[in-house]
């Protein structure tokens, strides 16, 4: 699955024509659809009109369409992809333009591509997702078969976290690529910066060594993955080249018109040259090949013209009535004669400001086949991590540029046929079919397991945190204390849950409260420790040996209210659906209704509460029926800190919370900034707490620390009572 089809069309006079698409990565995946079967899924670049219709037939494999209108590819694939997530994954964040109208067509679109793949994915094998367009069709993919088996490549490099949060909908890009079993980069570089935001941003767990990240339930591995070339295509390719006279030493950029390439900065590094080495004017010639991209963009535009500038200028000051020294071409060329201009050229200059690989670099090297040539790289160029022998530099840096250029310009045939020699060795191995083989055999390996937390990782949460304070504990019960289970009655507690929790209340220095959508009698029964501070129905009943009691005032309205919203939800319950009455909530459990009937009686049920002037919010497979009188478990918790330590409470004493459910993000959202909080269990919802833990085995070794941890400061334990 990629944003454009393996073909291009165009409109012509006789209906639309079909011609194969150049690029890596069809040279790449339609040889192995074609020996092993399979579906292409992608846009068809243009806007099917009346009845036009596309083949779907490519040999042997099958070709699946993803219509899209105009306004959609503007929003989808000009506004976000390209205004967006192009400049800012390319780390030049101020280019980037954040509009809402654009991200609502990028999501809508990536669902779209979902639900294509989902048709025709349901007995593949393996579904290979490409680049930043659909970043987030994994997670509309996996809500649709939580067994299906993804895998995704990006072709750009991924930024570092400072850059990466400015983006407004990070979290909701990280989720959409940590629904796939395994992500793959070009280099460790972009891996890693992944590896940081998804721990920093989503709180996920993550095993840098191992390059695996845990996210609520799920777990992804990342890996490595060097794109190569079609490295014997090249090399034949330069040997049938034609040959022309040579007049002059050639320095050869060769682009896409795009302002991450590097090319003004690039004539000014020659322009340099010519400064520094006024022995090269009339005897080198820089040739900047430019092919057209993107041509409607403003900011495309805006390049084209300072390039134009720059030429002009340089060719003003150094050209005589015989020679200039830049030539620049914006032009496609056919690849055995742009393999020519590679063979001939004695220098080629590939200094973009960023890249995920460059391939161009790799291409010159394929193509070096008579006197070897040198190859200037940019630092910044994924590509730069394993061509080492290529002359390093800077962009930025124009003298360490210009002198890399006299350098190769002057540099003596042994060694510029080692580094040459090198170069070639590594990328004839490292081809395009090594590229695809090695994903594909890491794609098919056995998923990762969930890894038991450690007590080194709960350390570094909470060491520096909790600072010998005393704590301040919320728990919820079911989810976080104790699996869900198939009814409310059989969600015990485990006898070393039991234990690990009496050892964090039993401490002098540690305040826990259980906080709770279950009725006050019934959470009491099930939890059974008369010590604890209890918050039931969500936060409206609180009662603890160490807080006065409290119910909210406004409950005494909805007495009668109650009553008649459990005979109207009864009146609908049906397939197994029962109420739970919980005096002043109720619960209108779905559980063992069958999934196909869940959503409509769901949405019955959310008309009944509506009717009875009850707020529905959503459940584990319920739907909680609550006042509507502005109290959830936020407030609660505020209540309780305000109760037991004043207004001051947040100088006084550090606060911890670990719920699983959705009624717990009230309590996230207001603890942000003022506590640690964990979300238990799928990470398909999303979630403001800080950390998630995979399961109730997490939490328990979470209390465990908690209680095991040093003892509070006595001279703040007491401050704070």
């Amino acid at each position: 699955m990629s944003n454009r089809l393996p073909f291009t069309y165009s409109r012509t006079a006789e209906g639309l024509k079909r011609s194969r698409s150049s690029g890596g990565l069809v040279s790449a995946l339609d040889p192995v659809l074609r020996k092993r079967g399979g579906t292409w899924i992608g846009w068809p670049g243009v806007e099917l009109r009346g009845n036009e219709r596309i083949s779907t037939r490519a040999g042997s494999y099958r070709i699946a369409p993803v219509p899209l209108s105009e306004p959609e590819v503007a929003r989808y694939y000009r506004g976000f992809s390209n205004r967006t997530l192009w400049p800012l994954f390319h780390s030049l964040p101020a280019l980037s333009q954040f509009e809402r109208v654009d991200w609502e067509g990028y999501e809508a679109v990536n669902q779209r591509f979902a639900d294509v793949a989902e048709k025709h994915a349901r007995e593949a094998e393996l579904v290979w997702i490409h680049d930043y367009h659909l970043m987030l069709s994994p997670e509309f993919m996996r809500r649709a078969n939580a067994d299906a088996r993804l895998a995704f490549f990006l072709h750009i490099p991924f930024p570092s976290y400072d850059v990466f949060r400015l983006c407004p909908w990070d979290h909701q890009l990280l989720r959409g690529l940590l629904a796939c079993d395994l992500i793959g980069f070009h280099v460790e570089t972009y891996a890693r910066n992944f590896l940081d935001c998804a721990a920093r941003i989503l709180g996920a767990r993550v095993d840098m060594e191992s390059m695996v990240v845990e996210h609520g339930d799920r777990v992804a591995r990342v890996g490595v993955f060097p794109i190569g070339i079609e490295f014997a295509e090249f090399e034949k390719a330069a040997m049938k080249a034609g040959r022309e006279r040579k007049r002059e030493r050639i320095v050869l950029g060769v682009d896409r018109l795009d302002y991450t390439k590097g090319i003004p900065e690039r004539i000014r590094a020659f322009e340099r040259l010519l400064e520094l080495h006024p022995e090269h004017v009339g005897e080198v010639v820089f040739l900047q090949l430019a092919v057209p991209s993107r041509s409607e963009v403003e900011e495309y535009q805006d390049l084209k013209r300072e390039i134009d500038g720059l030429v002009g200028r340089v060719n003003g000051r150094f050209a005589t009535s015989t020679w200039s020294p830049i030539r620049y071409l914006v032009r496609s060329m056919p690849r055995e004669r742009l393999c020519g201009l590679y063979r001939d050229a004695e220098v080629a200059l590939i200094t973009p400001l960023r890249d995920g690989m460059n391939l161009v670099a790799k291409e010159y090297v394929a193509c070096q086949v008579d006197d070897p040539g040198v190859l200037i790289l940019s630092r910044m160029a994924g590509a730069a991590e394993t061509m080492r022998e290529a002359l390093l530099v800077n962009p930025f840096n124009l003298d360490d540029t210009a002198e890399a250029i006299h350098r190769g310009l002057t540099m003596g045939e042994d060694e510029r046929a080692s580094r040459i020699a090198s170069l070639r060795r590594r990328e004839r191995r490292d081809d395009v079919e090594a590229w695809v083989g090695g994903f594909l055999t890491a794609a098919a390996a056995e998923r990762a397991d969930l890894q038991p937390i450690s007590d080194e990782e709960i350390h570094r949460w909470l060491v520096s945190y909790v600072k010998r304070y005393p704590l301040c504990l919320f728990l919820d019960y079911d989810g976080t204390l104790t699996p869900i289970a198939a009814h409310p009655s059989k969600a015990k507690l485990r006898k070393t849950m039991r234990e690990a929790l009496a050892r964090c209340a039993g401490r002098r220095d540690t305040e826990v409260s259980i906080v709770s959508g279950r009725a006050m009698a019934d959470i009491r029964k099930m939890v059974g420790d008369p010590d604890l501070i209890y918050a039931a129905n969500h936060g409206l009943e609180v009662e603890g040996p160490s807080i006065e009691s409290f119910r909210h005032q406004d409950l005494i309205h909805y007495e009668g209210r109650s009553r008649d919203l459990l005979v109207g939800l009864e009146k609908i319950a049906r397939d197994g659906a029962w109420t739970e009455a919980k005096g002043p909530t109720l619960t209108f459990h779905v559980r063992p209704v069958p999934e196909s009937k869940r959503k409509a009686l769901l949405e019955k049920a959310r008309v009944v509460m509506a009717n009875h002037g009850y707020q529905a919010r959503e459940a584990h497979a319920a739907l909680e029926a609550r006042p509507p009188i502005g109290w959830d478990k936020g407030r609660a918790v505020l209540h309780i800190l305000r109760e037991c330590y004043g207004p001051a409470w947040s100088e006084r004493v550090r606060v911890i919370y670990v719920g699983d459910d959705q009624t717990d993000e009230d309590a996230f959202r207001f603890l942000s900034g003022l506590a640690m909080t964990f979300r238990v269990g799928s990470a398909e919802t999303p979630t403001a707490a800080q950390h998630r833990l995979p399961n109730v085995d997490a939490v328990r070794r979470l209390l465990e620390w908690i209680g095991a941890r040093p003892r509070a400061d006595s001279e703040l334990l007491d401050a704070s009572r």
